[in-house]
């Protein structure tokens, strides 16, 4: 069995990640947000073990709702389509690493706005056997940017 991988997924309202490996957020950390969706950013961060390093991992973003079912998002073309977001993740060894090291990586996705009514819903990240989720609540008439 391969060694977890320590995942943290976080809501932001801006996130951009430079060359360097690091994501800069911007209003971070909530929960609550308004519908529709106001354009935002989700973030996840990892710590991949030393002995998954040059290893293809498969990852898969997706919004599903609190069930855990895929939410559609109707496109300009009238067709419906999850909204997902997949890759491969791979990290090399760096050699001035000590073995058993976490060796960092992190990737940001923007996403527009998102014309879903008021319920709970959540993010999923899949790195590779690993599902993580973050749930979150959109209400009718909430501004997005007033924390009350």
């Amino acid at each position: 069995m391969a060694a977890p991988i320590d995942i943290q997924l976080i809501l932001c309202d801006a996130a951009v990640s430079d060359p360097s490996g690091k994501v800069h957020m911007l209003g971070a950390g909530w929960s609550v947000t308004g519908a529709p969706i106001a354009p935002h950013a989700v973030v996840v961060l990892m710590g991949i073990p030393w002995d998954r390093a040059n290893q293809k991992i498969p990852l898969r973003l997706q919004l599903c709702d609190e069930n855990g079912q895929p939410v559609q998002v109707t496109k300009p073309d009238g067709e419906r389509t999850p909204v997902v977001h997949s890759g491969d993740l791979e990290i090399g060894q760096p050699p001035e690493l000590a073995a058993e090291t976490l060796i960092d990586a992190a990737f940001s996705v923007s996403i527009p706005p998102l014309q879903l009514g008021p319920g709970r819903y959540q993010w999923r990240v899949q790195v590779g056997e690993q599902l993580v989720s973050k749930l979150f609540t959109a209400q009718q008439g909430r501004d997005q940017y007033r924390s009350e």
